[in-house]
């Protein structure tokens, strides 16, 4: 299988790393991006070819991992169905759901595979909490990711770029792509949000928080949740699930050798090969495009609206 990366920005180099050690399952052709001396480094650095366009890539690959920004998805999408090039998008998975509908459909329509960037879902930790959720009565979930702010992200909004990644792990935990009652509120800097605080029910009437932020002084990634019988306690930094229930006390962790990204990649590979529906499917990332692209539009309209007040 014949691979390239699209994009050398930090996820584009997690990418360009992790295809470079599964030399097993794949050959890593090359790579482009739009900024030519990034490109040059970035190639000289893992030994591997800069190719000058996209269209030059695209002609010699099998498939591709496409970490630009979002802004770039759906065009660089467009010429990857007319190469016959299978992707692997980073979320979000574009702009708007327009977008992300018509390159589903166009792709399933050229055979092309379309699998979304939703790295946590192959997390061994979030795959263990699944297994103990099993059966379980839930009453409310807490999800808090945050971290300390950089320049890099000047132009990023947190709700898009943060919370997304919990907000999949809650449709994947509840099976709801929907929540009921959201009320979100957050925190417009440099013209983005970068601080958001979400609270909604589902339809099972799960009480729901969530909180992202990029003006944390270090690096905070939880999930809490209580059920009828059991307080549980995740923290994705240090690999490990507590659970505390009225007779027992218990902690699991997971191995830390099992790296979530050469998963997710390998799995995209595989779907290609057998030809079967990607793991994280296009109408996933339509799914968590939808509630993340709500709650952005719902923090900028209060915005709008108190400017007037």
């Amino acid at each position: 299988m014949r691979v390239g990366v699209i994009g050398t920005g930090n996820m584009g180099e997690n990418h360009i790393r992790t295809y470079s050690s599964m030399y097993h399952h794949c050959q890593l052709i090359g790579i482009y991006d739009i900024d030519e001396t990034k490109r040059n480094e970035i190639a000289k650095k893992y030994n591997i070819k800069p190719f000058p366009s996209l269209d030059n890539l695209l002609k010699e690959v099998d498939a591709v991992s496409i970490a630009v920004p979002t802004k770039f998805h759906y065009d660089i999408g467009l010429k990857c169905i007319d190469n016959k090039v299978h992707m692997l998008l980073e979320k979000p998975m574009t702009s708007t759901v327009e977008q992300a509908e018509d390159l589903l459909y166009k792709s399933s329509k050229a055979g092309v595979i379309l699998q979304v960037g939703h790295i946590e879902l192959f997390n061994p930790l979030i795959q263990e909490l699944l297994k103990v959720l099993e059966n379980k009565k839930i009453i409310g979930i807490e999800f808090q990711r945050m971290s300390p702010y950089h320049e890099r992200i000047k132009n990023i909004d947190v709700v898009e770029d943060l919370m997304i990644h919990d907000l999949y792990i809650l449709q994947e935990i509840l099976k709801e792509d929907k929540l009921m009652d959201v009320q979100a509120l957050g925190k417009i800097i440099d013209g983005t949000i970068k601080h958001a605080v979400v609270i909604a029910t589902s339809r099972q009437e799960v009480i729901v928080q969530l909180t992202a932020s990029f003006k944390s002084k270090s690096k905070v990634r939880t999930i809490q949740i209580l059920t009828e019988d059991d307080f549980i306690e995740v923290n994705l930094l240090k690999k490990e699930i507590n659970i505390r229930s009225s007779i027992l006390t218990k902690t699991i962790k997971v191995d830390d050798s099992i790296h979530p990204l050469q998963v997710q990649l390998t799995d995209f590979i595989n779907c290609i090969k057998v030809k079967r529906e990607p793991s994280v499917s296009g109408n996933e990332g339509i799914k968590a495009l939808l509630i993340t692209n709500q709650i952005s539009k719902e923090i900028s309209k209060i915005k709008n609206e108190n400017k007037y007040l």
